[in-house]
């Protein structure tokens, strides 16, 4: 009976925190389960500079699998050109699961936290579309999302940015 309880409590706060993500366009694979970008339930989602952007995903193993990586593109409005975004050791996707560890079974339900650091480099203002998309370890698709995104500038930004004087000796 606590058993039910549990997996109710999981999925009631599943459903409380989503954010409407679409169907990958240049990428195949799935929608997962549930795709909560904290902060964001309708896109565009506002993205600080120089700060995580974190991505709670909940999806379904397709086949058993090794391992898997997460690989995340960009599409910058208006240009055509995918851009890839590296996400160095934050790519290896089976050092951020949350519930289960690899090797994965198939049908299991899979919960896993995506932190993506937003650089300097993308200017406050940029709008786009991006996509994030696991593969396993034949290069296989797991799952895929894609949601449109702008980059605003952050309190960490705006001190990156600006000179303190200190009054204090004066």
């Amino acid at each position: 009976m606590l058993r039910w309880y549990y997996v109710f409590i999981f999925f009631a706060s599943v459903h409380s925190q989503t954010t409407n993500v679409q169907q990958c366009r240049r990428n195949s694979g799935e929608l997962p389960i549930n795709a909560y970008i904290e902060g964001c339930i309708d896109p565009p989602c506002a993205l600080t500079q120089l700060e995580d952007c974190v991505i709670h995903i909940v999806f379904r193993a397709p086949r058993q699998i090794r391992s898997m990586r997460t690989l995340a593109t960009a599409e910058v409005i208006p240009l055509p050109v995918p851009i890839d975004y590296p996400l160095e050791e934050r790519a290896v996707t089976c050092n951020f699961l949350t519930n289960t560890f690899c090797p994965l079974q198939e049908t299991e339900v899979v919960q896993y936290t995506l932190k993506m650091f937003i650089e300097s480099i993308f200017y406050a203002g940029i709008r786009a579309n991006i996509e994030f998309r696991i593969v396993d370890q034949d290069n296989q698709p797991v799952m895929c999302l894609r949601a449109g995104i702008v980059i605003v500038r952050g309190n960490n930004a705006r001190a990156a940015n600006t000179t303190v004087l200190d009054l204090t000796d004066m």
